[in-house]
């Protein structure tokens, strides 16, 4: 439960999250916010564990809103936020001493407007150092910037425009996928909508790419980015990689295969 001495010191900050079914992750979470936040918003798409109830024990203003995709419904998370900044975090992911220290200092002295942060990732049991590195992440921004989500579906990414970026010391730690079924599984739905996503935009698919840039995906992961120095998590890494996107070509080659027989 947050008490009144947790708001001593917080900063004109807001924390826009999204939710579902994050009970076992928010807490974490929230914990590394809560002297920084003077405001918490939960945008949650209909979970039935404690996530909401966990986010209101916290002081989280918490609003339902059924899902509309990833981009849109962060982008109505930042839509209600209201103090002058807004720190953009996923409910599986915390702060480190170190970061909550660099984003006290830059709201603090009011300095820049726009900041990436690190983010690492906690996986099957160990923090890994090469693979998902470097994985800077535009999350903290003043309001006034305009800041918005944009990418597609479901690899959403913070712009700003005509805002000069800097980057923060310290780390927000991801913790990704409960086992891998659960990163397998998560792949599957992820190439999924990333496929829809590709066809809204009207990229096509081809053999070459689902035969190259698979191959690709691993040796950029294991060999390029090292990811072969985390050992055998290294290697799921780079191969869950290259299977997404092998994924992704064919479930788009579904989609057209499906149109053209609608036609």
């Amino acid at each position: 439960m947050v008490q009144e001495k947790d708001r001593e010191g917080a900063l004109p900050l807001s924390v826009a999250i999204i939710t579902l079914n994050e009970a076992a992750n928010l807490p974490r979470t929230l914990e590394s916010i809560r002297s920084l936040a003077s405001e918490i918003i939960v945008v949650d798409s209909g979970s039935q564990d404690e996530t909401c109830a966990l986010a209101a024990s916290y002081g989280a203003r918490v609003e339902f809103r059924a899902w509309t995709g990833h981009i849109d419904q962060k982008n109505h998370a930042l839509g209600l936020c209201s103090q002058e900044w807004v720190l953009a975090l996923d409910a599986d992911e915390e702060l480190t001493p170190e970061c909550a220290a660099s984003i006290r200092r830059a709201v603090t002295d009011n300095r820049g407007a726009a900041w990436r942060i690190n983010r690492r990732t906690f996986y099957l049991g160990k923090l890994l150092r090469y693979s998902w590195q470097p994985d800077r992440k535009l999350r903290l921004v003043r309001r006034d910037t305009g800041a918005r989500w944009s990418g597609y579906d479901p690899h959403d990414k913070l712009v700003v425009e005509n805002t000069t970026v800097g980057d923060l010391s310290g780390d927000v730690i991801h913790y990704s996928y409960r086992d891998l079924q659960d990163h397998m599984e998560r792949s599957v739905r992820y190439a999924k909508i990333s496929a829809t996503s590709y066809a809204r935009m009207g990229r096509r698919f081809s053999f070459a790419r689902l035969l190259i840039n698979p191959l690709f995906a691993f040796v950029k992961k294991y060999f390029l980015r090292r990811g072969c120095l985390d050992g055998w998590r290294g290697l799921l890494v780079a191969g869950s990689a290259a299977w997404s996107v092998a994924l992704k070509y064919w479930f788009l080659r579904e989609l057209e295969q499906r149109d053209t027989l609608n036609d």
